[in-house]
């Protein structure tokens, strides 16, 4: 039982940087679109669960290359879809007449947030291949997790954009910046959490 709770809150701690991202889709959003809703946690429950298996195979032969380069993807995907909604959503602004709507979800940011999202658990994988962990139970535990809180994410942040709708956007992309700039500081040493 012990083992499973550890699983438990690993998954939790990997899936903080997608419940960020879930809450800057969810301030977006007009109102909650369960299908959307329902892609952002298959993404990135799915992209949790399966870079701690990647990283398992790959072993420590790979954990060098991967550990010195995983914070400039994460920092450099994270900022670039920040700064688009940023400058979208003052774009939008400065249309006259034109009431605004939900954007959507394109498959390509998704994919593109869930793996700067999930980069991290690709090293965790590879520390639990040297401790002898059963890979499938830690990679469902993980995934799970991570798609119920990042579903989670998304209400939250409906229920908070929907009361600030003026920033909510801006305020998004803001999140996703701020998250990327933390995993880099992080990684380079000059912040620790």
């Amino acid at each position: 039982m012990g083992q499973i709770a550890f699983f438990f809150l690993t998954g939790i701690g990997l899936s903080m940087d997608a419940f960020a991202v879930s809450v800057s889709k969810g301030l977006g959003m007009t109102k909650v679109n369960k299908k959307q809703t329902l892609l952002i946690g298959l993404f990135f429950g799915g992209f949790q669960a399966l870079m701690p298996a990647i990283g398992w195979f790959l072993g420590i032969g790979f954990e060098k290359y991967i550990t010195s380069i995983d914070h400039w993807i994460a920092f450099i995907l994270l900022g670039f879809i920040g700064a688009k909604m940023i400058w979208e959503s003052v774009r939008d602004e400065d249309d006259e007449g034109e009431t605004p709507k939900d954007k959507g979800i394109s498959i390509k940011e998704l994919f593109l947030l869930a793996i700067a999202t999930s980069i991290d658990a690709l090293a965790v994988g590879i520390s639990f291949a040297f401790l002898n962990y059963p890979i499938a139970w830690v990679t469902a535990i993980i995934g799970i997790t991570t798609f119920v809180i990042s579903v989670a994410g998304v209400y939250i942040g409906n229920f908070f954009g929907n009361r600030f709708k003026k920033g909510a956007e801006i305020a998004g992309g803001i999140i996703l910046i701020l998250l990327g700039v933390k995993i880099l500081l992080e990684h380079l040493g000059y912040l620790s959490f």
